[in-house]
């Protein structure tokens, strides 16, 4: 009996998922759009860097819901110049953003970002899981 088509897709995304994003590591594939980022495993948090420049930190939104970190970057100009009117106009409307599943749980409270000279950097405490293992007693 044939198993369910379904479970056959998730697995067929899951893999092409797993395989665009090791492309992404090594740096071969950059999709339109998507914010560079960098995610180390620093023992006892996530520390995630993206390149942000030319924007301010009022144009970056961060959330995080359900071991996803969601982020979204945009940045606008004004239609008019000032003091006259445009030759060339290259620097316009510009959106990114960029989502990042997180491997284990994360303290939701305790995430902090800080954004300097156009890097954002987003550091996300692991859930403290206590002792990582522990006596069962036998009866």
């Amino acid at each position: 009996m044939r198993g369910n088509p379904f479970d056959e897709l998730e697995e067929m995304l899951d893999r092409l998922s797993r395989q665009v994003g090791e492309g992404m590591t090594s740096g071969g594939l950059q999709v339109p759009g998507s914010v560079p980022v960098d995610v180390a495993d620093a023992g006892e948090e996530y520390i995630v860097t993206a390149d942000l420049p030319g924007y301010e930190t009022d144009d970056i939104s961060l959330t995080l819901s359900e071991g996803t970190l969601r982020l979204e970057a945009m940045r606008t100009h004004e239609t008019e110049y000032a003091e006259g009117q445009y030759i060339r106009r290259e620097r316009t409307h510009k959106t990114a953003n960029r989502r990042i599943r997180l491997p284990e749980p994360v303290e939701e409270d305790e995430v902090s970002a800080g954004y300097e000279n156009g890097v954002l950097t987003i550091q996300l405490p692991k859930v403290d899981s206590g002792e990582e293992s522990r006596q069962i007693d036998i009866e």
